[in-house]
């Protein structure tokens, strides 16, 4: 999949509409939602981005779109990401999966599924990444987290936990990272208008006992001040100024935006 690195000018202070040219991204998730709106953000930035994603088919197509490149991957495969390599710039760890279940009915089999996507996977993609990294002197870690991993919700707990402990990882990864020039950050939205989101709708439905169409007004925008979904565009922006030079001295911090839910 990330190989060899293809003959690109190297980017340093870039500027202009192709802030990004000559950086290699990869993006877990890639193929839709966030994910797929950060492939595409990047390639307009001038990244040469692989998209990866279980998807294969979608990964595919989107690679084909902004001229990168797809890697077919299940990230639950960890054992099959311990020895692995990649030589990229940025890393954009966005891949997730839901399960919404009070503890005591919660599946252990879920939970840890969650966890093995959401935490092991991005601690192994890192763990691959940085070697290069260093010996670049410039790397970008951008963690797809949630404003779950800074609050918590009722029937979220590996969800929830698996966000915090991404939050960890990356603050981890920021200290250890600053003197080899690699920055490390979490994006936190609130809920963003994704196949992800729109799934939970059913579910939050069942267990609050009340209509899908009372789930958004009353369950999952109730604490924001502007009463809309996050749109995946909004978040593959922040993405991207985090990946730019201009965000160089940004590093071990989470960018909340979740329409003022924090701000209470």
């Amino acid at each position: 999949m990330v190989a060899s690195r293809p003959q690109q000018p190297a980017a340093s202070g870039s500027t202009g509409g192709q802030p990004l040219a000559g950086r290699r991204a990869l993006v877990t998730g890639g193929a839709s939602g966030i994910g797929a709106a950060t492939v595409r953000a990047l390639a307009a930035q001038g990244a040469f981005v692989t998209v990866a994603d279980r998807d294969g088919d979608g990964a595919a197509t989107l690679a084909s779109e902004v001229d990168g490149d797809a890697w077919t991957v299940d990230l639950l495969h960890t054992r099959e990401l311990e020895d692995l390599s990649l030589d990229v710039d940025i890393l954009v760890n966005n891949a997730g999966i839901q399960s919404v279940q009070p503890i005591h009915k919660f599946d252990p089999a879920d939970f840890r599924r969650i966890h093995t996507l959401m935490l092991e996977a991005p601690f192994l993609l890192i763990r691959a990444a940085l070697p290069g990294m260093y010996e670049r002197g410039f790397g970008r870690i951008i963690n797809v987290s949630s404003i779950h991993g800074l609050r918590a919700s009722p029937f979220k707990a590996a969800y929830v936990s698996a966000k915090h402990g991404l939050e960890g990882l990356s603050k981890v990864t920021a200290l250890e990272g600053g003197e080899h020039g690699v920055t490390s950050n979490c994006v936190n939205p609130g809920y963003v208008r994704t196949p992800l989101v729109e799934n939970q709708i059913s579910d939050q439905a069942r267990l609050h006992g009340i209509s899908e169409e009372d789930v958004l007004a009353t369950i999952m925008l109730t604490e924001s001040a502007i009463k809309r979904m996050v749109e995946p565009e909004e978040v593959a922006g922040l993405v991207c100024w985090l990946a730019s030079d201009l965000a160089g001295m940004v590093t071990g911090s989470s960018y909340v935006m979740d329409g003022g839910w924090s701000a209470r």
